[in-house]
Parts: structure tokens; C-alpha cells; sequence
């Protein structure tokens, strides 16, 4: 993938201290599950092209849209690596898919809609986890980190900035600290792709969820790059699809936290926020 035209020319230097300082074939597979996303995935595309980062594969998975997002894949070829577009058993199954298409070091799950932060976002991250894969003063590409995270921005549809996530990420990530929330977003978790298990597809609404507990319970270093990582598309949930989500959520819970455990924090959680309501206090 090339990188963008205004960062060989105006930053030259840059480009030749990534080429040959920080790229150290270090891949990322950024994957993007689309259907009916014409309205919203160009600006996810633009954020890969601007990358000034240039190891990256794009992989666009489409449930075969009815709208114009195969046009928009079909328009920017030259900046995906590898596209499909065909029926799918739901988001999980396609997030597998794209997962089994993926050959880079990294994988990161980018919504349509959602885009990476700015355009150095990837150069920073390597920038940074280089620093920290040392041994003697020399790099040391065994000593990379399992999972990367970060922080998440919340956009609107004109992509102006929002907030912040409500939930921050943690200081140190462990995967007890789910048993709180998804204090990472999905768009902010990047996984080493040899430790990246497939989706659970018994799950229609919080794989990801358990996805991310999975990962981090077989990985022996988990990198915080206290970077925003992700800009992530605000569209909100239906009632019905939340009420879902919250119930898969306390099923995963109570299998990795068990359920005594998982009942006396979600106990603690509904007292938190009647408390927070009374008192007109936002949660």
C-alpha cells in the first residue's frame, strides 16, 4: 500500500525514518465488515490512505450489499488489499472471514464509519512498542507486545469530535478487568494475529466482548500505547439490540468471572446508577 502523496513530499524524512527505523516489517491487517455501509465507509478508506505508516493490508468483508458499497470498494481497489462481497451467516461469521484473509503481524477491526485517529496513528504505535521491544539496546521483534491498546474518541455523522469513550482504558489491561465493561473499544484493541482466536458465533451481539477476553487471557504482554487510537461513529443501538447485548455480556461474564461474582457487580451497577439518577448525576 503506498503511502500518501503529501507525506513523500512535504515530510521526506519521515518517510525514510519509517522505511528504514520503524517499519521492521511490522504488518497491520486492518479489516472492515461492511453491509449497506455506502453512506459512511469512505471516510473509513481515507483514514487508511492517509496512514503515514505503509506496512498496512485493507480487507473489506461485504454481506453483498444492496446499496452502493461495492461501488465505493470497487472505486478504491487500489488501496484494499483484498475484497469480497458475498451472503454471510451475520457479523461474527464475516469477522471470521476476514480474520482467515488476514497476513499481518496485527489485526484491528475498523467499523464503517469509524476511521483511525489521525494520519500518524500507526507510525506512533510502532514508534512506540519499538521502544518498548528492546534487548541490549537492539530490537528485538520477539519482545512485541500480544495486544496493543488505547484510548477511543467519540465522532459525529459531520465527523466533528464528540467526547471521549465514557468507559477510559485502563492504566494496565488484564482480562479481569472486563469483569467492569469493555473499558477498551474493539476499534482500540489491536491483537498479535497468531494468538487471534475466531469470533464465537453462538453470539449475535457481544462476541466482540468475549472475543477480547479471549485474547488477552492467552497473551503474556499487553501493551498500553496511551494513544487515541480510534474515532469511533456515534449511531447508538436500538432498545431491543442493547437489551440483547447486556444479556450475552452477563452470560460471558458469568462464564470467565463467574456468576456470583458477575451478579453482585451488575447488583452494584444498577445501585450506582439509581443513585447517579436520583441525584440528576450523569453515571
Amino acid at each position: 500500500m503506498c503511502l500518501p502523496r503529501y507525506t513523500k513530499h512535504i515530510f521526506p524524512n519521515l518517510f525514510i525514518l519509517e522505511t528504514s527505523v520503524l517499519m521492521e516489517n511490522i504488518r497491520f491487517s486492518i479489516i472492515t465488515i461492511t453491509y449497506n455501509a455506502g453512506k459512511v465507509l469512505q471516510p473509513t478508506i481515507d483514514s487508511i490512505r492517509e496512514q503515514s505508516y505503509p506496512d498496512i493490508e485493507y480487507i473489506i468483508i461485504d454481506g453483498a450489499s444492496t446499496d452502493n458499497t461495492l461501488e465505493i470498494i470497487k472505486r478504491n481497489e487500489s488501496e484494499i488489499t483484498y475484497y469480497v462481497s458475498e451472503k454471510d451467516n451475520g457479523l461474527y461469521d464475516a469477522m471470521n472471514k476476514g480474520l482467515k484473509a488476514a497476513t499481518g503481524d496485527y489485526v484491528l477491526f475498523l467499523n464503517a464509519g469509524d476511521s483511525l485517529h489521525s494520519p500518524f496513528t500507526l507510525r506512533n504505535i510502532v514508534s512506540s512498542i519499538k521502544e518498548n521491544s528492546m534487548k541490549n539496546d537492539v530490537y528485538d521483534k520477539s519482545l512485541l507486545p500480544d495486544i496493543i491498546y488505547g484510548e477511543t474518541a467519540i465522532i459525529d455523522s459531520q465527523r466533528n469530535f464528540m467526547e471521549m469513550r465514557r468507559l477510559s482504558a485502563p492504566k494496565k489491561l488484564t482480562y479481569k478487568s472486563f469483569i467492569w465493561g469493555m473499558l477498551v473499544c474493539h476499534q482500540s484493541f489491536i491483537v498479535k494475529r497468531e494468538i487471534a482466536p475466531l469470533y464465537d458465533t453462538n453470539y449475535r451481539f457481544s462476541s466482540d466482548f468475549d472475543w477480547c477476553i479471549r485474547c488477552m487471557k492467552q497473551s503474556k504482554k499487553i501493551f498500553n500505547s496511551e494513544l487515541i487510537i480510534s474515532d469511533y461513529l456515534n449511531e447508538g443501538l436500538t432498545t431491543n439490540n442493547r437489551n440483547a447485548s447486556l444479556k450475552e455480556r452477563f452470560r460471558i461474564m458469568s462464564k470467565y468471572y463467574s456468576l456470583p461474582l458477575t451478579v453482585g457487580i451488575h447488583i452494584w451497577f444498577f445501585t450506582r446508577t439509581a443513585v447517579s439518577r436520583m441525584l440528576g448525576v450523569k453515571s
